[in-house]
């Protein structure tokens, strides 16, 4: 074995194991134990070295294999299926990518859209269907102690999200104003295709209860109204597409969840190019760029940031925690006087 494959096979190890031990757990006991098979198999390890780097996450891998017909069964049979359709497994995870396109965070994205003025236009990177283009059609359920924060738009919805709300500050909410609003992705997904609904559907890990119904009534929702959706790098494109917005919006564009699938040299482009254009939502882990400033002063230590937090930052301030699928938000430092 050469020393580049030993290398690879590290590579494909630790990251499994890092899935097993801090990802799965909580969210899906099934892809624990795959994970956790993975790691002391070197048939399967040997398998998964040979699909690109950049497309070899455990998620993506996991949801390939099942698209293909693996059993969502114990490791011995997820392993023997893959040991014999390992060919069929590395060619289609070279053509995919993690396209979770979970309309849950927008329950994270509107404490910071309803900081902004409307009408607003809506610019999404790395949009997949477009499911996070429609904040102003969901119903929204916040918890906060014993209390429930209720915001619907005109006419009720089909779609309703449950977070809670953290801290002892709460953000100001309101029904965003979206008058228009387009989505740019390498590969985006027609919410009206079947191929693309399943492959949606299919990037759910197994155990993690209500989200699929939860995705596949907002492909409802937006398959009824399909936004605007450009294939191209958003760093070469967004201005192009940013330009034909409304010249009486306000253009938002937001990355929720998507930057940290993006070399660091291209996320900082990205985030050159959102905030020439016009505000910028990002839904980060903290530090991933440095567009975002995570330097707080007293009271709040970045040492105090809660564990496996993402965070919320509009034009680069940080505004909260959040978690990164959108359940929680925990308003921070600094933002309650924005929220005035």
């Amino acid at each position: 074995m050469s020393g580049t494959d030993a290398a690879a096979l590290d590579a494909v190890q630790a990251r499994y194991a890092r899935f097993a031990r801090d990802e799965a757990p909580g969210r899906s006991d099934r892809y624990a134990e795959w994970a956790r098979g993975v790691t002391a198999d070197d048939e399967v390890l040997r398998i998964l070295a040979r699909i690109p780097e950049t497309h070899r996450q455990p998620p993506l891998v996991f949801a390939v294999t099942r698209l293909l017909g693996a059993p969502e069964a114990g490791y011995a049979r997820w392993r023997a299926w893959l040991a014999e359709h390992a060919d069929a497994v590395v060619a289609e995870c070279a053509q995919r990518s993690i396209q979770t396109n979970e309309p849950l965070r927008c329950a994270a994205l509107l404490p910071a859209l309803s900081l902004i003025d409307g009408p607003i236009a809506l610019l999404e990177v790395g949009a997949s269907a477009g499911l996070c283009l429609y904040p102003d059609r969901y119903a929204y359920r916040y918890r906060h102690g014993g209390e429930t924060v209720v915001l619907d738009p005109p006419g009720g919805a089909e779609v309703v999200l449950h977070a809670e709300l953290r801290g002892p500050v709460v953000p100001r909410l309101r029904m965003p104003d979206v008058v228009w609003r387009a989505g740019i992705d390498l590969r985006p997904l027609d919410a009206r295709a079947a191929a693309d609904r399943a492959w949606l559907l299919g990037l759910v890990w197994p155990g993690e209860e209500g989200r699929s119904e939860r995705v596949r009534a907002a492909l409802d929702v937006v398959a009824a109204d399909p936004p605007r959706l450009v294939a191209g790098d958003a760093a070469d494109v967004l201005a192009d597409v940013a330009a034909d917005a409304p010249p009486d919006a306000t253009l938002v564009v937001t990355t929720p969840g998507v930057l940290a699938h993006v070399p660091r040299a291209g996320r900082e482009r990205i985030a050159a190019a959102a905030r020439a254009v016009g505000r910028w939502i990002t839904i980060d882990a903290p530090g991933l760029h440095a567009a975002v400033d995570v330097a707080w002063s007293p009271p709040a230590d970045p040492r105090e940031w809660p564990n496996g937090a993402f965070a919320l930052a509009l034009d680069g301030d940080v505004l909260a925690a959040v978690d990164p699928l959108g359940a929680s938000v925990e308003w921070r430092r600094g933002a309650a006087a924005a929220a005035q």
